[in-house]
Formats: C-alpha cells, structure tokens, sequence
C-alpha cells in the first residue's frame, strides 16, 4: 500500500511534468518532409486568385509559379501535388493530355525554376471535362473501360513534361494498371504512380470543387468513388492498386477516415497518404475566424493524429503555416540553448 493508503498505481504524470520530458516521450514527430502542398493552376497571367471558401488557398498562374516554389522550398517542403484549371473545356477532357495544357505548362515551368523539386500530379478528368465527371459520359452513365485510355493520355503527357509522380484520382477500375502498362509502354519505367486507392464519396470536397471548378453538372460521384460506410473495401482496393502496380496510396479524406489509414499501415507496406481535404481545412478556418478554437493548436493537433494513425504523407493546406510553425519553435528552442550556453 502507499503512505496513503491506496494501492500501488503508476505514476505515468512523471513524464508529462514539463514541455522538455514531454518532448522526450513524445511518439510522434511531424517534419516538413512529411507534407505535400497542393496547388491549383490556372491560365492566363498574373494570377493569384484567393478561394473564397480556403482562406490562404489560391489559384494561381503558371508565370506564378517559380515564386511559389521558392516559397515552399524556404520552408522545407520539397514536392506539390498539382491540380489544372484548363481555358477550355470539352466532352472528354481533351486539355487534360494535351501537350501544351496549363498542367504540362506548370510541370516545365517548376522544373525549370527547381528542378529537384517533387512534383507530383493528380489525374482525372473532372477538371477539364465540360460536364464535371471524371469520366467518359453514355447519356448520365460514366463508362469506365472507356475512360480508361484518355486516363493513361493524361498521365503519358504528364510524365512527358516532367512530371515525377503521377496520382490518379478518378476511381476507375483497372486505372492503376493501364497507366502503367502505358507509362511502361512509351519510356517511363522509373515514374511511380500514387494511387488514390482509397477515395470515398465525401461531403468534404465542397470547397475543392469551386478551387478546381469541377462541380459536376448532374448527379454525383457515388457511382465510382467509395462507401462512406465501409471499411473492409478500402482495404481490397488498395491491394488491387497494389498488384496493378502502385507505388503508394492515398487515402482520402484523412480526418474522418483514420480508421482507414492505420488499418492500411497494418496490413500494407508501401508509402499512404492521407488527404487532408478542403473541407477539413475550411472548417477549422472557420471556426478560427470566428475565434471558437486555437487554431494553431488545432491544426498541429490534426496533423499529429494522421501521422500518428500511419500515414507517411500528409496532403494537406495547412502544410505551409504547419512548417512555419515547427521552424519557429526550432529557431525558439535553439535561442534558448544559445542563452543557456
């Protein structure tokens, strides 16, 4: 018994006494190389246009670019993960392939300003196709097989400009193995593909689709994109996207779907993302604004609870403040070391 009469109990409080012991427990560690930023590009010059529903989130122009880079570069974050909004759109996306499209435009100019800067490049067709589906449209029916080859256009004419990383995001069947059949086929053996593997019919994507403006122009996508509702399917995707040849997957979202994350690092051993979504990102902006939460606290909070369920990549918005953050709290404790000294 203890002097005070009660059983023996362990004392866990011992290493949270001070920031320093809580530091030297801690389990998880975020770091700049775990974020990857996306970016929406858009056409014409001079652009640099705020999403009324992302504060801090913009479209920007491909003149815009390099500045962008060497911003990200100063902070520490080392790739992007880019989205395209084309002048022009049609029935199949044709802007999504074409050789001079605002994507294939964006990889050169960012290769040229940095050229070991990671750029990795979501493809489908939804930003660039006049009706806002991700795929080959038979009435209001979205054909899969059919979709299939303008996918594998875009993700050729992707690695073509420069891409290193390609992340296919339209949830068609069979897409993971036809982009790499056809990578293969025309010379880029050595590009990965970071498959969407896991992409559910979410709610969260509102403001991501007024940032690429790819509202669907009827219906939705619940015919392709997953079950909010189950689990056990994500896991049978991503072994299909596995054994067509994925590099690594993205789960998405990430909030609402950590279950999802750590059962994939449980049973798969490849690089997972988790998609911080808009929607994610809006909500806490909002209610940042509106002065009900620490922001700062929960945001670091956030990232610390996709990391800690297993995800080894963190798309996220916030990336650029979450890294601003760590780098101040480094410089801060190195001052203090430095006044110790």
């Amino acid at each position: 018994m203890t002097d005070n009469g009660y059983p023996p109990f362990r004392r866990y409080r011992r290493m949270r006494h001070s920031e320093g012991l809580r530091r030297l427990a801690r389990e998880t560690v975020i770091a700049p190389d775990d974020f990857i930023y996306p970016l929406f590009v858009t056409f014409g010059t001079g652009v640099r246009r705020e999403v009324p529903s992302m504060p801090g989130v913009f479209q920007i122009s491909v003149d815009q670019l390099p500045r962008e880079v060497s911003e990200l570069r100063q902070l520490g974050i080392g790739a992007i993960l880019l989205f395209g909004i084309p002048e022009e759109k049609d029935e199949l996306g044709s802007s999504g392939y074409a050789e001079d499209g605002v994507i294939q435009q964006a990889i050169r100019a960012i290769k040229q300003a940095d050229q070991n800067f990671v750029v990795i490049t979501d493809v489908c067709n939804c930003e660039y196709t006049s009706h806002g589906h991700c795929g080959v449209l038979h009435g209001e029916e979205i054909l899969n097989d059919e979709t299939l080859p303008l996918l594998v256009r875009a993700a050729v004419s992707h690695a073509a400009a420069g891409a290193d990383v390609v992340a296919p995001s339209d949830m068609m069947d069979g897409r993971v193995g036809a982009i790499r059949h056809g990578l293969d086929e025309t010379g880029f053996i050595n590009t990965p593909i970071l498959s969407y593997a896991a992409k559910y019919a979410s709610a969260f994507y509102g403001p991501f689709r007024d940032a690429a403006e790819s509202v669907p122009a009827f219906g939705n996508r619940r015919s392709h994109q997953m079950d909010p509702a189950n689990r056990r399917e994500a896991f049978m995707e991503i072994e299909t996207d596995i054994q067509e040849g994925a590099d690594g997957v993205i789960v998405k979202p990430a909030m609402t779907y950590l279950d999802v994350v750590s059962g994939a690092r449980e049973r798969f051993d490849v690089p997972i993302a988790a998609y911080n979504v808009s929607g994610e990102y809006a909500m806490i902006k909002a209610a940042a604004r509106n002065g009900w939460i620490d922001e700062q606290r929960v945001i670091l909070e956030t990232m610390t609870s996709i990391k800690r369920a297993g995800a080894n990549l963190i798309i996220s918005y916030h990336a650029k403040e979450v890294v601003a953050w760590l780098r101040d709290s480094r410089v801060a404790s190195e001052d203090m070391l430095e006044r110790v000294k």
